[in-house]
Formats: structure tokens, sequence, C-alpha cells
């Protein structure tokens, strides 16, 4: 393909990259007047902002899979078009369940979107430097996304009713469908066997178990309800798991090609992936709650004091293959993910400053930039072109589950660390806020003071935890071989369209 059409390509490939994470952080911000508009719960709260997550997580892995044997594009415009209709679905829904069962079914249509449009890159850009420079385009688009979701969001619920920020998914979807099959490869293996419904089943309830038993764990653990629960989910889902190893390990056409983990850098990269996201996750839902109810910011205001984090991965990727050039890969991963300590370190410093929580959260993002670009086509180039498909399927599951353990393991040790601080005086920030209003004027004065301490010493130990992470990371990084090129894959063994 001429290279001017896989530019206009990749700029079209980045909208539902921009789109999908944006409408996972956008909710966010929604969340709180739709709940009040639909009479939802708190449980049904819970389902209409995880669903979608849900979703995504336990379907990714047969989608990438399934876009190299039925087509990449095809599956890109299928997910598409449902994502554009089931968006408009849902902002005109009338009742929670409604726009529970809406979000899972957008969290379908989402999980054919990212690994559909990563594995694109390798049919559209041959060359190592070429799609080294697209992955970190892509990835720019995926973090800035992010970053600009809840900004984008609270423009929108000033002006309008909060299922705009659901219809704002619907233009950029409509331009792929229209302008897609003219600017996009179409690319499947012609070796590809039957999909195994059985793997299928065992990957998505083993996704959806351990996701739900790791975030549910973390919330009975911060308000001190019952575990069992998501303790018994953990176990079934660890047990289908292995099942679904096992079966991958057995079967001549697997779902998912385990064998890649043989690659040592490919290994290393995935696991640099759910650690940095364990770090940002925790660090970012730290951060969040300190701007709010520590420095007092409002929701919105909160949101574009964040918006930096997403913001400086988005440089970071965008400004490594420039690195690349000048030093290896492997050197400046670690160099990146070095300055990302350094921005966990800053956290730790922390003491009632706006402008050191904003650096500190913008350099340890900035520094996970070359991870994110480097790292992710390190994964795509280390295989063939037909299993590409694959192989985006591991990265994106290391992501997705890397910012879920985050969210849960850091979250639980601030709460720790914050309950320590306050000899049960109150469980969280957020209820000492709540309840300082209904204190006499000095007590509620003294509670705030305390808590907000108490919160300070959690972020505080969150960021020298992450920079811990960052540190091991740098190390593991150094010593990684660098992968060879992927072989190209021979004419016969793949349909390009």
């Amino acid at each position: 393909m001429r290279i001017d059409r896989a530019r206009w390509g990749l700029a079209l490939l980045m909208l539902p990259t921009f789109i999908v994470a944006m409408d996972v952080t956008a909710l966010l911000l929604a969340l709180p007047r739709l709940s009040a508009d639909l009479g939802a719960d708190n449980v049904e709260q819970l389902w209409i902002s995880d669903s979608y997550g849900l979703m995504v997580a336990g379907l990714v892995i047969t989608m990438g899979t399934l876009g190299d044997r039925i087509g990449r594009r095809r599956l890109l415009l299928t997910g598409a078009a449902a994502f554009a209709v089931l968006s408009m679905v849902a902002a005109f829904a009338v009742d929670p369940l409604i726009l529970i069962v809406t979000r899972a079914l957008l969290g379908v249509a989402g999980a054919t979107l990212a690994p559909s449009t990563l594995s694109l890159i390798t049919t559209m850009f041959r060359d190592d430097r070429e799609r080294g420079r697209a992955v970190a385009i892509w990835a720019t688009g995926q973090f800035a996304g992010g970053a600009l979701g809840p900004v984008l969001a609270g423009v929108l619920l000033q002006h309008f009713w909060w299922g705009s920020v659901f219809l704002l998914a619907v233009p950029p979807m409509a331009l792929l469908l229209i302008a897609g099959p003219a600017l996009l490869p179409e690319f499947r293996s012609e070796r590809a066997g039957r999909l195994d419904p059985v793997g299928v089943g065992l990957s998505l309830a083993a996704m959806l178990l351990l996701v739900y038993g790791v975030k549910q764990l973390a919330v009975d653990g911060v308000v001190g309800g019952s575990s069992t629960v998501p303790a018994v989910a953990l176990l079934v889902g660890a047990v289908l798991g292995v099942l679904f190893v096992r079966r991958q390990l057995r079967v001549e056409e697997p779902l998912l090609d385990l064998r890649l983990l043989r690659s040592r850098p490919f290994t290393a990269v995935l696991v640099g992936l759910v650690l940095a996201g364990v770090a940002m996750a925790g660090t970012g839902l730290l951060v969040t709650q300190y701007l709010q109810n520590v420095l007092d910011h409002s929701p919105a205001v909160s949101a574009a004091l964040f918006a930096p984090m997403g913001l400086g991965v988005a440089a970071g990727t965008m400004t490594a293959p420039a690195l690349a050039r000048r030093v290896k890969q492997t050197t400046a991963i670690a160099g990146g993910l070095a300055v990302a300590a350094l921005g966990g370190l800053l956290l730790a410093l922390v003491d009632g400053s706006l402008w050191l929580v904003i650096t500190g959260i913008t350099v340890l993002a900035l520094g996970t930039g070359p991870l994110f670009a480097l790292g992710t086509g390190i994964v795509l180039g280390s295989v063939a072109p037909e299993r590409a498909g694959s192989a985006a399927s591991m990265s994106e599951t290391g992501n997705y589950l890397g910012g879920s353990l985050g969210l849960a393991l850091l979250g639980v040790l601030a709460a720790v660390v914050y309950r320590d601080r306050m000899d049960g005086a109150s469980d969280s920030l957020a209820g000492a806020v709540a309840t300082a209003p209904r204190l006499p004027a000095d007590q509620a004065t003294t509670l705030l003071q305390h808590a907000r301490d108490a919160f300070t010493t959690a972020l505080h130990v969150t960021g020298l935890t992450a920079a811990a992470l960052f540190a091991a990371l740098t190390a593991l990084v150094l010593t990684m071989r660098q992968p060879a090129t992927a072989a190209p894959a021979l004419e016969p063994e793949a349909s390009h369209a």
C-alpha cells in the first residue's frame, strides 16, 4: 500500500483508539448525574461503570485472534458499527438495567477495536522504523483519549444532558465506517482453523472472574465487607485460567499462541506493561482523590488538573521513536522507566503543593511513554504478521490487567495506611469529608486535618511503591536482549486485500 494511504489509514485508526479510551474515563464524571436521573442504586452504579471494562477484559483475547481468522478490517468495521449504535442506545437509556446491558454490549464491541487497530498497523507498516512511529502515534491516541475524556465530559455536562457523553462516539465511528474500506487493508490468515468455542468460554469466564474478584476484593477490603464471594471468584477464575492454558498448549490451532512467551523480550515487555499499569492506576486513583478531598477542588477542576498524566504519556510515546534512533530501544525504555521512578519519588514528597502533585504525575507518566510505544512495537515486531492479532490481544490484556490490579492492590495498600494513621477514627477520607459537616466546628476541623494528613501519608507510600516498581522494571529491561525482526509472512499463509 502507498505510504500516503497508510498514513491516512493510521489517522483513521486513531479515532476508535481515542474514543474507546475516552469512553471509559468520561463516564466517571457523568456517573453521578445519570445515576440521579435513572434512579440507580449503589450496586447498579457499580455495574454501569464496570460492565464495559469487564467485557473488554474477557473478550480481548478472543477478538484479537478472531480478527486474524475472519479479517482484521472486517472485525474492526463490524465493531465500530455496533459501537455507534449501542452508544446511541446508551445515550437514551430510560432505566439502569438497559444502561447496564448496553454498557456490557459496548464492551463486546470495544474488545474488537483495540487489537484490530494495533494488528492492522503491522499490515500497513512493514518497515521497523515506520511501524515504531505508527505504534507511538497509536499509543498517543489511546492515552490522550483517556486524559481528555473527563475534560470533554465536563464541557458537555455543563451544557447538555448526560447522554451527550455517549453520543460523542457516534461521528468518529461513522467516519471510520465510511473511509475504512478505502484506506484500510484487509488481512487474514489462510491457515486459521475454526474458532475454539471451549477455549473462548474458558478465556471469557477466567478473565471475568479474575477481574471481578480483584476489583470486588479491593472494595470489600476498603469498606470492611465480606470477602468470601470475590475470593471464590478469584479461585475459580484461576482454575479456569489454568485449564485454558493447558488447552491452548494441546490444541492444533490455539486461540492464544502461548509459544510467543518463549521470547524473553516479548515476556519482559508484557511484565512491564502489567506492572507499569499497576503503578499508574494506583497513583492515579490516589491523586484524583487528593485533588478533590485534600486540596478541595471540584470534580471538573480535578479532571482538568489530572489531564497532564495522560498527556505526559502521550508526549512520552510521541518522542520515543526519535529517542530510539539515538540509543537502543531497551536503553530508551529503561531510561524512561527510571524517569517514571523519579516521578513516584516526587509524589512521595507531596505536602499540600498542587504543583508538586502535577509535576510528579506528569514526570511519572512521561517516563512510561517509551515502554508503551517501543515495548508494544517489540511485541508486534516479535511475531510474523499473521500472528499480530494474538500478540496485540496479549499486549492489551496486560494493559487492562495492570490497571485493574493497580486500582485493587495499591488502593488496598493506601486504605491500610490511612486506617493505621487514623486509629479507627475514620475508614476513608471521603467518609471523613462527609461526616465533618455534622460535627461541631472544632471537631470537624480536627477530623479533616487528621484525615487529610493520613491520606497524604497514603499517597507518599503509593508513590514510593510506584517508584520501586519502576526501578525493578528498569533493571528487568536492561537485562533484556534486543529482539530480532520477525520473519515476513509467506504469501500462501496470508490473504491481503
